[in-house]
């Protein structure tokens, strides 16, 4: 704990900010710290990418040996990270295989990781929405959560700044439940989704559905050309990586804008132990980090510390960062860090079909779909769960083949692969989770990774509150269905674990009392005032809507705070 003391500070390991992480919540930190003239390492536990190096990104199906499918030996070996659906023969390396950092699952858990320099930056989904007033003010309104210490007017700004940076695509659709954003010309519906939509909100006037909001350049303004990025080609291989920088990522956007500026060092292969707290100066000082292929130590300093290295593992490193004043983790006074975990619930969707619009088809591979925002306990209690969804849909005619009987080979066959088929639906929620103190990580007493840090224990489930929610969506997706003039529907139930959302959030939540959590309403550990947590660890509850948005607005509004405090010798 005290052997950093020892080691002389140069100007090669002290740093006026240290952000560990380097995908979406990092990279913006790290732009925004870097422009305010603060000298910034950006710390990242896996290997350099850099943008364009890219290897799949421009391959056929034909050129991989197998036709772009895991093998089954890979699927055996990986069967966690197999069971994301952005993992195939094209992406795999960007995604954590399953012997590369082991974790223990008291409860079954698949934790999907990207560990490169942007993280999952560059395989993320890329679906951005704000939040609403209601996301910030419904969960303790209802009694399932602590009271947000901020509020959707506290961020409306910084969502502004962000998004006109990024780029987001979408229409101004006046909702109160779904704020617009700065956006760009919108991907459009096709004629079955149109007249779908139309129908569905005839019968259900609070339920509009309007075409999805996403981090794709529509049309790249000036300052993202000034990025180097270009126009979206609707290609749908985002999870290659885009050469040319059309949705946003980390390495085609942030981080070359934050080195730009000089004040960026960035330091792939650094696994982080923990960070430094000084019992004397009563404030960290620096970070502990492990080499990932020397396994040396080293040891960097810094006034202010950023963790986004992605909410479970920034509960990882602040549990395990322990000190004569802190021997349970970081901040950790109140015994919160690591509980409150939740994530969102994506078990349940519908299929269907649609017989109409068969003239009509359409253009390019869309990277967004049909949202409907959610309309349960908004204005009231309204049902018998706590929190809500919203529901995603799209129609499409890729069924090609489908109607020939017989083998699957001949002219009769190729002449029907010429043509497209009917037109086929699939709806999905997106369900809030409600936090749980039982819903927790913690570390292993007994087991360490190959870098001698004790290896995470999830101990994360469903509730009963979960399946009524979700029983809710199926019946209310077939009503939709049945509304929009849709056959042959059937539910389905996806039975996957917690974690194969990707959207897992808190451990580190804010909130105003430092009795019910760890962080204030300007990100800072309540007892460790120079350590921020901006990710998806901060979290006080998951809302409804994507979250990657508000890590971004969060992030910029903090960091920017963080900096003030800094020239002003506040944090020093």
């Amino acid at each position: 704990m005290s052997s950093y003391k020892n080691i002389e500070r140069t100007n090669t390991n002290t740093f006026d900010a240290i952000v560990i992480g380097s995908g979406i919540s990092g990279s913006w930190a790290a732009k925004e710290l870097c422009e305010k003239g603060l000298k910034t390492l950006v710390l990242e536990r896996g290997r350099d990418v850099k943008h364009g190096n890219y290897p799949t990104a421009m391959m056929n199906p034909w050129d991989f040996e197998h036709r772009n499918r895991l093998t089954y030996q890979f699927k055996q070996e990986n069967p966690v990270a197999s069971r994301c659906y952005a993992l195939d023969d094209s992406t795999k390396h960007f995604f954590v295989k399953d012997s590369e950092h082991p974790y223990i699952q008291e409860k079954p858990y698949d934790w999907i990781r990207g560990y490169q320099v942007g993280g999952k930056s560059l395989i993320w989904a890329r679906q951005t929405q704000r939040w609403s007033k209601y996301e910030f003010e419904n969960p303790s309104k209802y009694g399932y959560t602590i009271k947000w210490p901020i509020g959707y007017n506290d961020l409306a700004d910084w969502y502004s700044h962000v998004e006109k940076f990024v780029g987001i695509s979408g229409n101004k659709d006046g909702l109160e439940t779904l704020p617009d954003s700065e956006s760009l010309p919108a991907w459009e519906m096709n004629e079955a989704e149109k007249a779908m939509s139309k129908a569905i909100m005839k019968q259900y006037p609070n339920r509009p559905a309007v075409i999805g909001r996403c981090a794709h350049l529509t049309q790249p303004q000036p300052i993202h050309l000034e990025q180097g990025r270009g126009q979206c080609q609707a290609r749908n291989l985002c999870y290659r990586g885009c050469p040319y920088g059309a949705y946003f990522s980390a390495n085609a956007s942030t981080l070359p804008w934050a080195a730009k500026t000089g004040n960026l060092t960035l330091r792939p292969d650094s696994v982080v132990h923990s960070i430094l707290y000084d019992d004397e100066l009563q404030k960290a000082v620096g970070v502990k980090v492990i080499d990932r292929l020397t396994k040396e130590e080293h040891y960097f300093f810094a006034k202010i510390i950023f963790a986004n290295a992605a909410c479970l593992n920034t509960n990882l490193i602040l549990l395990n960062s322990k000190s004569n004043r802190f021997p349970n983790g970081l901040g950790n006074d109140n015994g919160l860090l690591g509980k409150y975990v939740a994530f969102h619930n994506y078990r349940g969707s519908l299929t269907a079909d649609y017989d109409g619009q068969l003239d009509t088809y359409y253009y390019g591979r869309r990277p967004t779909s049909i949202m409907i925002p959610n309309f349960r306990n908004v204005q009231r209690q309204d049902a018998d769960f706590q929190g809500g969804y919203m529901t995603f849909f799209t129609a499409d005619r890729r069924g090609w083949g489908r109607a020939v009987e017989g083998e699957q080979i001949g002219a009769a066959f190729k002449e029907q692969l010429s043509k497209p088929g009917n037109w086929s639906i699939y709806m999905m929620m997106q369900g809030e989770t409600i936090p749980k103190a039982t819903n927790h990580v913690r570390l292993s007493e007994n087991e360490v990774d190959e870098w001698g840090i004790p290896q995470l224990i999830t101990s994360i489930d469903y509730d009963e509150n979960d399946e009524k929610l979700f029983q809710d969506f199926l019946k209310e997706g077939e009503a939709m269905l049945k509304a929009a003039g849709c056959t042959n529907i059937k539910k389905h139930d996806s039975k996957q674990s917690p974690g194969l959302d990707i959207h897992e959030m808190g451990g580190v939540r804010m909130g105003d009392d430092p009795r019910t959590s760890l962080l204030n309403k300007w990100n800072q550990l309540h007892a460790v005032p120079n350590v921020f947590v901006t990710d998806g660890a901060c979290m006080t509850s998951t809302g409804v809507q994507n979250p990657s948005l508000t890590f971004m607005a969060i992030t910029a509004r903090a960091a920017n705070y963080a900096a003030e405090q800094v020239k002003k010798n506040v944090l020093s």
